[in-house]
């Protein structure tokens, strides 16, 4: 779990995007070929693309991820281009996407209490889904007696603010979305002195942005043309086509960031895996790892508090998995939670590390049971 990442493996890594970003490519210009031979099976042809499309960008998501922990720099400087450029009209340049994931790390330790160390970029994506929660906690802290949720969060906020979380990520409002890019540049860089433009504003971060956002419209720009002359179309339609890719694009982007921001953060989410929901809702767990890729992938949705302990250290528990097995990720995981993420100071122990602790007695009491059985055998 702790040891480095080697070079073979961050070639790897960056092969994989690499790969993607290719594949991505082909599949719009095939999907532009089927239409051009099927034109009357516009329904048929854009399942048949959108499915793998939107299976493509949540790996995409994934194997950026995992390489912003552990593999930062690519060996090649213009594969820093593709990390993303499918996942919206504008979005942050690769240098400073890493800038404000390091942020999130740095403010967000304990999954539960969210900007305790300062501002988080993703703060308003949990707002969202957790803004009742703190309404009701202040209530019971206020009133012991009155009636505590069977979960620590208000039922009506899933319905309130939780409903928008899907649209808020299908417009853009994450890691790699338009929205979320304007609103990490309205807080970066800081000013300098005297409130005036931070110098390297100039000459670092407006070059980068620009470079960046220029390759992804010439993305978008390919995308616009497959669905012109390919298709019979004039030049003025493309825009039928390249809305369709987007669209695709964007459930594929935002179903990924949803897992990795929302649910993982999330006190519904949380309180849930405290019930070893591996032992008690094995066929949901298996469904919900296959859809994501594979358990390997599904190891940072069950043990993303480990992953924000040790976000360097340990990096991705995906991208351990990609070199170790799920298995052997997924069993030192659980060892390590039974061992506690954090050293106990006399503070009264947060709500995270309470949730941890239930949750690990009852996997490790699963597991010697497990092993006491096939001892038997």
């Amino acid at each position: 779990m702790f040891t480095k990442i080697t070079h073979e493996q961050m070639i790897y890594l960056w092969n994989m995007l690499t790969l993607i970003f290719f594949s991505q490519l082909s599949m719009v210009a095939l999907y532009a070929l089927a239409l051009s031979q099927f034109p009357e099976q516009w329904w048929t042809c854009t399942i048949c693309f959108g499915l793998p499309f939107i299976y493509i960008a949540i790996q995409n998501i994934y194997i950026d991820h995992d390489i912003m922990h552990g593999a930062t720099f690519p060996p090649f400087d213009c594969q820093k281009y593709i990390t993303h450029p499918f996942a919206d009209f504008l979005s942050l340049p690769w240098e400073e996407f890493l800038l404000e994931h390091q942020r999130h790390h740095a403010s967000t330790q304990d999954l539960l209490k969210q900007g305790e160390f300062g501002w988080d970029p993703e703060e308003f994506q949990y707002w969202m889904l957790e803004w009742t929660w703190r309404l009701s906690y202040e209530e019971e802290k206020k009133d012991p007696n009155k009636k505590k949720y069977p979960w620590p969060i208000h039922p009506y906020g899933l319905f309130l603010t939780g409903a928008l979380v899907p649209v808020i990520h299908f417009f853009g409002l994450n890691d790699t979305g338009a929205l979320f890019a304007l609103e990490w540049w309205m807080h970066f860089p800081d000013a300098g002195t005297g409130g005036k433009c931070n110098k390297a504003f100039w000459n670092k971060y407006l070059p980068q942005r620009i470079k960046h956002n220029t390759f992804v419209a010439c993305v978008w720009g390919y995308v616009w043309l497959m669905g012109t002359f390919p298709l019979g179309r004039p030049l003025s339609e493309g825009w039928r086509f390249m809305l369709t890719v987007s669209v695709c694009a964007r459930i594929g982007f935002g179903l990924a960031w949803m897992f990795i921001t929302n649910f993982t953060h999330s006190h519904a989410w949380n309180h849930f895996l405290s019930t070893d929901p591996d032992r008690s809702w094995p066929l949901l767990m298996n469904v919900m790892a296959y859809a994501l890729g594979g358990k390997h992938r599904w190891n940072e949705m069950l043990f993303h508090d480990l992953h924000h302990a040790f976000p360097s250290a340990v990096g991705t528990l995906s991208q351990r998995g990609r070199f170790h097995g799920w298995k052997k990720v997924y069993d030192a995981a659980v060892e390590i939670l039974h061992k506690g993420l954090w050293q106990h100071n006399g503070d009264e122990k947060t709500e995270m590390q309470k949730t941890q602790e239930k949750r690990s007695l009852l996997m490790k009491t699963a597991r010697k049971s497990e092993v006491l059985a096939s001892q038997k055998k």
